[in-house]
This record gives C-alpha cells, structure tokens and sequence, in this order.
C-alpha cells in the first residue's frame, strides 16, 4: 500500500530539513555578494539609488509580473499569449512611499484593464511598513513636524505633514477597539495610577489620565483601560470606569493597589466587595515627605523602611508607635497621614515578602508613565483627549525590549499564586490555570 495522503517517513523530514538549511546558506551568500558589491561600486546601502531601493523595486515588479501572468493565464513572452482576447499593454510608472524611502516602480498593464494587483493594488502609494515607522515614531516623542523632517533627511522622502496625520489618525479604530476587547473573569492584582498630561479643551490645561493595569490568574500584566479626568465628581468617574471594566467581564479583583485617590478606595469595594484595597507605600511615602523638612527626609524615610517591611502587622504598629511619638509633635499632619490609611495600608503586611513586593506599589505603572512622559513632553500639549489616548496606547503597544514594561509576566510568579491561593482559594479557579508556566 501507498503511503497515506499528508504521511512523511524521517528520511523526507531530514532531506526538507537539508534542503531548507542549503537554501538559507545560498540566501545568506547571495545577500552578503549583494553588500560586498555595493561597497566595492561606492554604491549606498540605504538612500537614494541605493542597493535596498533597487532591490526592493526588482522584488516588486517581478512579483506583479508574476500576478500578471497568472491573470492572463501565460508568462511574458509565451507563444500561447498569441492572438488571446487579453494581452499585456506595458507599464505604468508609480512611486511608493516605503520605510527606505521612495522607490519607482512600473506597474505592469492589461488591455481591457482588468487586472488587480495585489501586492502594490491600485492607487496605492505606501506599502506595509511605511504607516509603521511613523507610528514607532510618533510613540517614541516625535511631533508631525519631527517626523517630516526626520523621513526628509534619513530617507531622502518628502512627506506632508497631512499624510502624517492621516498615517496616525488610521490607529483610532484600533485604540477603540482595544478599550473596549473582552477582559479576564478574575486578576490577582489591579493597579491604578495616575499621569497630568497638558491636553486642550477650549484652553490647554493640566488634565489626569488614569492607567490601570492588571495581572491576571497565570501572572500576565496588561493595561485594562485609559481613562482622562475632567472636573467633575471624582467618585462618580471611579464608579463610572470601574463599572466599564466590570462589564467588559472582570467580575472580581483579590488585591486592588492605589494610591488613595480621592473615592478610588470605595469605588472599588462597591464594585468588587471582596477586594482587598491596598494603598501604595511608594506613594505613602512621597506624601509624608511632603509634610517633613528635607534635613529630616533620610532618618524618616530609614524609620518608615522598617515599618512597611516589618514581618507582621503588629510588629509594624509597634515600630509606627514609637515613631509616631518621636514626629508627632514637629509633623503631626504627617503622622495623622498614616494613622487615617493605616487599614488600606497594613493590607500586604498578611503576606510573605515575595507577594508584598507584588502588591505594595504601582511602580510597575510609573515605569510606563515614565515612557509616556517622554513621549508627551516634547509636543507641549495635545489638543484633544482623543490625541493624547492615541499616543498612549502607541507607547504601549510598541514595546523597547530594554525597559521595563508592564505588560509581559510576573516574576516569580509560581511561588506567588500558590501563596494567592492560600488566601483566596475559594475564588480562584484552579481549573482555569495552566499546568505550567514559563519564567
């Protein structure tokens, strides 16, 4: 019997195996013969005429070619095209905009002008890829204008500033959509934060945009939603956002970490009522700075080090007894701090250190409002809240491999799920979990 259909013995396997690896060393050599002629002619690499430019355009129009001859059923110049109702009728010359720059190529033509390219359609004039440096630029700090003269000189391109915009503006689809994907039944941790961003609205003023990121069950951070502030009512917004994540299918949050915006701590227990709210240390600390003179900021901040890393919550309320009496009397406004947070504050103490270092801090959010800072600061102010929510969500989604990011996974998080576990075991789904996870 013949073997069966879609069947390979080791022998095929290790031929194609064989074949591919001496496919690729013929690429590599071809591509390296390509280079070490360039450089010997004086040819640039990049550029106008440049050995990338040309390439590119041979790769085009040999593969338009190609769909040419399968619309009309016979290779350039076949006998059988003799005499057949459609033939080839020339080319056309079309410039496209490209990530190397701008690159001429001629676009093969049909008699009764049915053909349809697919690879470089008709009217189009960039190719994928150009919409993507600009949007890498744009996410990285760089204005309209930035981006015009950095394609100017880099690329030898002569780009609008209105192609520009249109390049950005064909994100806003994809920002909505994801505001408003699905998310997760349940996250071990929520993290809210806040970053001032100067956004227009008649007058350009100073306006918060929140961040919340999340991990969920398997230890994957990811930031839940964008929400800018405006004026009104704090707890009303707070019950407004928190709802939105709620019916985009978070049904319950283990361990919520704040930073004591005004309503945010009620906010969420009236969502979720079983989340433990945590206040940030970092934040905490910042704050009571802010009461102290700076002469006394490094022996405060040693005392309240030993405070917030204590083993157990009554071991901190006694190192906080005797460092309450020693600062009542010169900061008392910073000591009634911590008194009036002492309960969302001591939350993580219940912990082993490994979750504290989870759950203690938004830091994990300050590293993107970091990168959004960088990408804000040089535009001065956007002008609309739709503008600046775009450029967030492009920072975000062009991930630097070298920084911090706060999406990606948790470390050490086996150990961390199993304590998780411990305490909130009945609200877990262990069957949900995957039976391994890498670190």
């Amino acid at each position: 019997m013949g073997k069966a259909r879609g069947s390979h013995n080791s022998s095929d396997i290790v031929r194609t195996g064989a074949e591919l690896m001496q496919q690729q060393e013929k690429d590599a050599e071809f591509a390296q013969e390509l280079v070490d002629r360039a450089r010997a002619e004086g040819v640039s690499l990049v550029g106008e005429n440049s050995l990338f430019k040309g390439l590119l355009k041979r790769v085009l129009e040999g593969a338009l070619e190609a769909e040419m001859s399968e619309h009309l059923g016979y290779e350039k110049g076949d006998p059988a095209g003799r005499g057949v109702a459609n033939s080839r009728n020339g080319t056309t010359r079309k410039r496209l905009r490209t990530e190397i720059g701008e690159v001429d190529i001629d676009v093969p033509r049909d008699r009764d002008g049915s053909f349809e390219p697919q690879i470089v359609a008709k009217h189009q004039r960039r190719i994928a890829g150009f919409d993507e440096a600009v949007l890498s630029l744009y996410a990285k700090g760089l204005t309209t204008g930035e981006i015009q003269q950095h394609l100017a000189e880099i690329y030898d391109m002569d780009v609008s500033r209105g192609l520009i915009s249109r390049a950005t503006d064909k994100i806003k689809d994809e920002v909505d959509a994801w505001r408003n994907r699905p998310l997760d039944k349940i996250y071990a941790v929520l993290m809210i934060d806040a970053i001032v961003l100067k956004i227009r609205d008649g007058a350009v003023s100073n306006r918060p945009v929140y961040i919340a990121v999340g991990i969920n069950l398997e230890g994957e951070r990811d930031v839940l939603g964008m929400w800018v502030g405006t004026g009104g009512e704090r707890a009303k917004q707070w019950m407004t956002w928190l709802t939105e994540l709620r019916n985009r299918g978070v049904q319950d949050v283990l361990i919520s970490c704040c930073d004591g915006l005004k309503g945010l701590p009620d906010s969420l227990t009236a969502i979720w009522p079983q989340t433990d709210v945590q206040l940030c240390v970092v934040h905490m600390v910042r704050n009571s700075l802010r009461y102290t003179s700076r002469a006394h900021w490094p022996a405060i901040t040693k005392e309240l080090r030993q405070i917030y890393t204590a083993p157990t919550e009554d071991a901190a309320k006694a190192l906080f007894a005797e460092f309450e009496e020693k600062w009542e009397r010169p900061y008392p406004a910073m000591t009634g701090l911590w008194r009036k947070n002492w309960v969302h504050f001591a939350e993580f103490l219940k912990f082993p250190p490994g979750v504290r270092k989870i759950v203690y801090t938004t830091n994990m959010i300050e590293s993107l409002n970091s990168r959004f800072r960088q990408a804000s600061r040089r535009r001065g102010h956007f002008p609309s809240e739709e503008a600046a929510l775009k450029v967030l969500y492009l920072v975000i989604r062009h991930r630097e491999p070298n920084r911090p990011n706060p999406t990606g996974r948790t470390h050490n998080w086996k150990a961390a799920i199993n304590v998780l576990v411990g305490f909130y075991g009945d609200r877990i789904d262990l069957d949900g979990l995957p039976l391994a996870t890498n670190e």
